[in-house]
């Protein structure tokens, strides 16, 4: 009788112990999937014999989090604690495209974001992050972490063509004061295209960075960056990259500070090597706890060893406003940007840039956006390298978005933009209009 009693309780005891085991592990996991139909008008993005299509994209995926779900919201990535020893975030999704009328550009897509840590000791921290892109749009979005969205890179390709990018960042640091730190990222930046028109390329840095508060008041910052660029066909090139930063706080709402940087770009013959120097100022201002503001003013020159050399104003200013029901960013940035890596690897662009954009939830499912933008680029380097004519690009946008919590497990959302170019050189102007419904699944 006990020999049944043991047996009896096993048959209960050891699918109920493994069911909870099962759900503990599912508690970290989301899959999903999305269904989405875009209409685009300029597929392109052509001046002349412009393409228009419909494309269906169905993308599989799962999200993995070392935090639980949410026991309300059935949400990921809730705020890890400082008792947090590690942890993970993941998000994965493989998109396969199917184009109506062009179905030579069917392909498959890939996105990954990969967020990790781990405290080794009490002061010293690991962190790995990994950015993985696989598309064919024509403007590459900003992949850097600090960009903001509806920012691209100044590089375009004239025609879709599958691309990849994968960007490794190992960070350690040690932590010695409370905002005091040392820190060391390595980054490993692939970049592959499938045309023999554009070129691939992959860069490696290494980036120390030093930050130490005297006091309450007084703060410095001091960062390097050296980078090795390697390219399919042209010259590799070296950059080495300095900054340093003075603030004073006057008080835990509002600082000033003083900023430096200096770039060297050396380049293997024949290409022209040049430098940067770019001083500025600025403030920083919490106006609010859910409102913070940031005007940075300065000027920079670029002088390289043959050729004219540019200069102007170079400036940063951003507002954002993350409320209980509305979210808005408004940014202006002008100055310069080095664009390596790329579709076509312009080097030192010139640029200014105005980028808009407001969330709201308008009811408790439902959500709406709208965002404009506006970027005046001018292509000084490559202009240098050829002996060529400098490009100027005035690209605006504008367009609008809505989603829709038709249950926990389905969401519904709408996107329209429109996007023109006007410039300076022959058969680069272009308009588009792009409309795009998506239905995402997600357990």
């Amino acid at each position: 009788m006990k020999w049944l009693a043991f047996v009896l309780f096993l048959t209960v005891m050891f699918p109920s112990a493994l069911h909870a085991e099962m759900e503990g592990i599912l508690s970290h996991f989301q899959p999903y999937i999305t269904l989405q139909e875009e209409y685009d008008s300029n597929i392109n993005l052509a001046e002349t014999n412009k393409k228009s299509d419909f494309i269906t994209r169905i993308s599989p995926g799962f999200r993995f989090s070392t935090t639980p779900r949410s026991p309300v919201t059935r949400e990921l990535r809730q705020a890890p604690t400082a008792e947090d020893k590690y942890g993970m975030d993941l998000d994965f999704n493989a998109g396969f495209n199917f184009y109506a009328r062009n179905h030579e550009d069917n392909y498959t897509s890939l996105n990954g974001i990969l967020n990790a840590w781990y405290a080794l000791t009490q002061k010293l921290n690991a962190r790995v992050r990994d950015y993985l892109i696989r598309s064919d749009d024509i403007r590459e979005s900003d992949y850097s972490p600090t960009a903001i969205s509806g920012q691209y890179l100044p590089s375009r390709t004239v025609k879709r063509v599958p691309w990849i990018r994968n960007v490794f960042e190992p960070t350690l640091q040690y932590q010695f004061g409370r905002e005091n730190f040392f820190s060391i990222k390595y980054t490993n930046n692939i970049y592959n295209i499938q045309s023999r028109n554009y070129q691939d390329s992959v860069g490696n840095s290494v980036n120390p960075k030093l930050a130490y508060w005297f006091d309450i008041r007084n703060g410095l910052s001091l960062e390097y960056s050296l980078t090795f660029g390697n390219f399919e066909r042209s010259p590799d090139v070296l950059i080495n990259t300095a900054n340093g930063r003075y603030t004073y706080r006057f008080n835990p709402k509002t600082s000033i500070f003083a900023n430096y940087t200096q770039s060297w770009i050396n380049y293997e013959k024949p290409r022209i090597d040049y430098s940067v120097y770019n001083p500025s100022i600025g403030v920083e201002h919490a106006f609010s706890s859910t409102l913070n503001g940031r005007l940075q003013v300065g000027y920079y020159w670029a002088n390289p060893e043959k050729g004219s050399k540019a200069g102007g104003p170079y400036y940063n200013a951003l507002l954002t406003q993350r409320a209980e029901r509305t979210t808005y960013t408004i940014s202006f940035e002008g100055g310069y940007t080095e664009d390596f890596f790329s579709a076509e690897n312009r080097g030192l662009t010139e640029y200014h840039r105005a980028i808009g954009r407001v969330t709201h939830q308008l009811f408790r499912k439902t959500n709406v956006g709208i965002f404009a933008s506006y970027e005046w680029q001018k292509f000084v380097e490559s202009a240098i390298a050829t002996g060529g004519r400098k490009q100027i690009n005035n690209i605006w946008g504008i367009g609008g978005n809505a989603s829709y919590e038709l249950f926990r497990w389905l969401m519904l959302s709408l996107e329209v933009n429109y996007t023109k170019n006007n410039t300076n050189i022959s058969n680069a102007d272009y308009s588009d209009y792009r409309g795009i419904f998506k239905v995402t699944v997600a357990y």
